[in-house]
């Protein structure tokens, strides 16, 4: 079987293949109503949001659910707290939400208890902020089905494309597509393939969200796409809104097993992780809920796998990373 024909199999197999309910519900990460402000206020990555929010489901404890979480994308602006001026925009993305949380702290309104980041810190100017991982994730790139367009493409390949050196591959002429600039994904993506500056031939605004394969749309189009969320979409834990849009594979290697769990061996793997303010690790909430390998985010392994992840064993709370954003 073809690597594109593994990759698209129908959703109740992939449910199957990662001992998933086939009709299990799509999770959404805003909270049930507008009154369930629950103990955690978190905004910011498309990639996490999904995981977050079924985690959010999951975690209790005396006072009830533990983390509220509101999607990158949805109505704005969104009120994170039953108490003071906590009417804020929405956050799209990692850099948004750890945006939002630094007002919060700077503020000190708490109105943003952490942030969702499928990227590590940018900006180590200080160590105001830690970055907890808990879930391993990696970044490919799709293409739309059917394509002429390989199915692997090298580092060197993606690097040429996204400088636009490199503009036509099998007789296609390619379209790369970045996702809006706060992306953690798109971050991470363009580092992974050595770019710093995306060349002009690149199509990227606000409008075009990350982990959405309505994007790939034309033959030449090549976009970056989480491949937690590509399973999570496939398995129907989640919306699926991958389109037309197939993985493509890396310098040879297939981003997923052929149990669809994600390869450990694929080159662009990364931590996916909650951010907090340093200065909160000793609060007794933050600490249940975020450090170490007995929080209650990593004792929750299943739930982290069922959308896509990988576990992180040992390092899974880990506070060792900080940074100013």
């Amino acid at each position: 079987m073809n690597v594109k024909t593994r990759l698209r199999i129908g959703a109740g197999v992939g449910a199957v293949a990662l001992g998933l309910g086939a009709l299990a519900a799509p999770a959404y990460a805003d909270p049930g109503s507008a009154t369930d402000y629950r103990q955690l206020a978190g905004v910011g990555s498309d990639t996490t949001q999904d995981v977050v929010n079924a985690l959010g489901d999951a975690i209790t404890n005396s006072s009830g659910k533990v983390i509220a979480s509101w999607n990158a994308t949805g109505t704005t602006p969104i009120t994170t707290k039953a108490t003071g001026s906590c009417t804020i925009p929405r956050p799209d993305g990692s850099g948004a939400g750890i945006t939002a949380l630094n007002a919060a702290v700077d503020g000190s309104t708490g109105c943003v208890d952490f942030a969702r980041s499928s990227r590590g810190p940018n900006n180590t100017t200080t160590t105001d902020l830690t970055f907890i991982p808990y879930a391993k994730d990696a970044v490919s790139w799709v293409k739309q089905d059917g394509s002429a367009l390989p199915d692997n493409l090298t580092t060197a390949q993606l690097k040429a494309i996204y400088e636009c050196t490199l503009t036509t591959l099998n007789g296609v002429t390619l379209t790369p597509i970045l996702p809006q600039s706060a992306s953690g994904t798109r971050a991470f993506f363009l580092s992974s393939i050595g770019v710093t500056a995306p060349g002009s031939c690149v199509t990227s605004n606000s409008t075009i969200q990350e982990n959405d394969g309505s994007a790939v749309d034309s033959a030449g189009d090549i976009f970056p796409y989480s491949v937690a969320q590509y399973t999570a979409q496939e398995t129907l834990v989640t919306d699926d809104r991958r389109g037309s849009a197939v993985l493509g594979s890396v310098n040879g290697t297939a981003a997923r097993n052929d149990d669809l769990t994600l390869n450990l061996d694929f080159p662009y793997l990364r931590n996916v992780y909650n951010v907090v303010p340093t200065a909160k690790l000793s609060d007794s909430l933050i600490a249940a809920t975020f450090v170490g390998t007995g929080s209650a985010v990593c004792q929750n392994t299943s739930t982290i796998t069922d959308y896509g992840f990988g576990a992180l064993g040992t390092d899974c709370g880990s506070t060792t990373l900080k940074g100013e954003s």
